[in-house]
Formats: C-alpha cells, structure tokens, sequence
C-alpha cells in the first residue's frame, strides 16, 4: 500500500478548510475542535454507565461477514453497563456500531458543537457512538449513503487506514456491497497482519492515508472514502453525518440504499452460494485491471 500521514492541525478556518480539504475531497484532522466542548473532559465511562447503563445493546465481533452473513446483525447483546465493565477490564475484542445513546439521553446533545462553521448538510437529528474495546476491529468499508463525516475520538487510541472512493478496485470490493473481501487486519505489524498479498494482490498499489487518533482529535473523512479502523485501547467516537455536497454524490447515496443493498439482500436470500461464487469472480477481474 502507498501510504500517506493524514495532514494535521490545531484549528483551521472555515475559508482554508473548504479550499484545501472539502473541495479537494482530502481528510484532515484537527486536534482543537473538540476541546472547548463540555464532551472533552465530561464524556467518561461512568457517566455513560449513570444515564445509559441499562440500555440493552447489540455488539460485535471482529469476524469478517461471509456469503451467508446478514448485514450489520449484531453477534450478542448485553446491557451498555455491562458492556462497558467488560471492555474497561483488558482487552475485549467486542464493539457497538452506530449506538444512538442520544435518544436514550438527549441531554448529551448540549456536550458539543455542531461544525456548521466548516460544512452545511449535517443530519441533526443522528449523532452516532461507536465504542470499542482494545483490539476491536472495524473492518474496510464505505458509508453506504457516501456521506461526510466529522469523527471525533473521546478516550483510547484508534489507528485508522482510509482510501479514497476511487481506490475500490484495488480493495477487492464485493459488489452491491460497501465491503472489501480483503481483511486488512493489523495492517500496521508485520508480525500480526492478516493483509494476504499473495491473494489480493491490488492492495499493494492502493494509495491512501493512515493516522492513529487519540483524545480529541477529529478527522474529517470526505464522503466516499474507505476506512478500516483499530481500537489500540478501548474508547469510543463520536461520528456526525454531513450529506453529500454534490448532486452525483446524493443519487449514489440514495441508490446504494434502496436499490443496491436491495438487490443483494434479495440474492443472498434466494442463491448465496451463486451470489457470492459470481461477486468473486467480478472482484478479482476488477482488481487485475486496476492494478495495471
């Protein structure tokens, strides 16, 4: 892989942050933005556990999805406060995706801030936490809805690898799906890595970014782009949604929700086998192209 670091900056103005990063479709990430919030220091795993505790929860584990796996089925379910105890206590590869603990404790809405300043477009009413214990893993993937996304760790480190859009063909991607077939787990160790280059080959030629975050800090992740993410310790994030600026980007959106994930829920349902067998088939051949 041909990896860039992500830029990085203590604040930046509305002005310079949409010529240098929002128009040109980079990430960034900013370490300030965050810090004035009620959110920076309030934020902690016990106060979540005094207004939330109770709340029954679907995790996850790092198991990659397979022909026959529904999307986003959740692998158990405990409540918030027994989950937390779990993860807090050493390692535990087990992680929420998109919790909406904001409809369980709308008071959390006066913690933070909303970006208005740097993008328009944000969909107010779905702040998201996504929360990890160390060694959790958040495969490649996409924002089905092609989305922009403010994405704000609070507690713990993440490393996180990102691509552009334009890179999917190099990451295997399943058709009708936002997923790679690749696992780019432990990217980083070459001790550890899952990353088989023998048999995925394209990644090799991919050219993306790579950043651990860590308290505070907010990467803006443009619309489209690829992520595979890390917990290094156990903490959460804070993800706000930004719809798509451009009118091409709207309509993949709103195609990859009703009409692509429509089409392979049904195949999977009816022939996963076939479906799969002929989606491995496309990757491939759309791999060997791309990395010509």
């Amino acid at each position: 892989m041909q990896l860039l670091p992500v830029d990085v900056v203590n604040s930046i103005s509305a002005e310079e942050f949409k010529r240098h990063y929002y128009d040109q479709q980079r990430p960034l990430v900013i370490r300030d933005l965050s810090k004035q919030w009620p959110a920076y220091t309030k934020w902690t795993w016990e106060y979540f556990k005094s207004i939330v505790g109770d709340k029954k929860v679907g995790i996850y584990n790092n198991t990659k999805s397979d022909a026959y796996t529904p999307v986003n089925k959740a692998d158990s379910y405990t409540t918030f406060g027994q989950y937390i105890d779990m993860i807090t206590h050493g390692p535990a590869e087990w992680r929420i995706f998109l919790f909406n603990i904001f409809s369980h404790a709308p008071q959390l809405i006066e913690d933070f801030t909303w970006p208005d300043h740097l993008m328009k477009g944000f969909v107010k009413r779905v702040p998201m936490l996504f929360t990890g214990g160390q060694g959790s893993i958040t495969h490649m993937h996409f924002d089905i809805d092609l989305s922009h996304i403010i994405h704000t760790q609070f507690i713990g480190r993440k490393r996180v690898l990102l691509f552009p859009y334009k890179e999917q063909h190099k990451l295997y991607r399943k058709p009708f799906e936002v997923l790679s077939i690749a696992d780019f787990s432990n990217y980083y160790d070459p001790d550890k890595s899952k990353l088989d280059t023998s048999r995925f080959p394209a990644v090799q030629f991919a050219h993306g970014f790579d950043i651990t975050l860590e308290h505070g800090d907010t990467l803006f992740m443009p619309g489209g782009y690829w992520h595979h993410m890390e917990y290094l310790d156990s903490g959460f994030a804070m993800s706000l949604r930004a719809l798509n600026n451009s009118v091409t980007g709207k309509l993949k959106g709103a195609w990859n929700l009703v009409g692509m994930r429509g089409i392979d829920t049904l195949f999977k349902r009816t022939i996963p086998v076939k479906w799969y067998e002929w989606k491995e088939r496309k990757i491939f051949d759309a791999a060997k192209k791309a990395s010509r």
